[in-house]
């Protein structure tokens, strides 16, 4: 039997997004995640949450969907956290989203 019952787990809004955990959603899910790899539940205060699960040996992180998280995966590149710790939250910055152009 696994220890996956015994994780903590966190809930981690792009705003407190670390390398190490961007790192771990590139990397399961390198062309990007699909509508079946997202998982939908209700927060402490009703909301419906949508996240896409990936797990350290002692963690599982629930990472919250959005446009910026989409973004940051497609153009994630490694060496643009290399000055940061993998824990810093201030490394992922907010990405400026071009507009569609029509």
């Amino acid at each position: 039997m696994t220890q996956q019952k015994d994780l903590k787990r966190i809930i981690v809004d792009f705003k407190k997004l670390t390398p190490e955990v961007l790192k771990l959603v590139v990397e399961k899910f390198p062309d990007g995640y699909e509508s079946e790899d997202i998982i939908s539940f209700k927060n402490a205060v009703g909301d419906t949450i949508k996240a896409v699960e990936v797990s350290t040996d002692d963690t599982k992180y629930l990472v919250k969907i959005s446009e910026k998280l989409e973004y940051t995966m497609a153009n994630y590149d490694e060496s643009d956290y290399e000055d940061y710790d993998d824990d810093d939250p201030d490394a992922v910055q907010d990405p400026e989203i071009p507009e569609d152009e029509d």
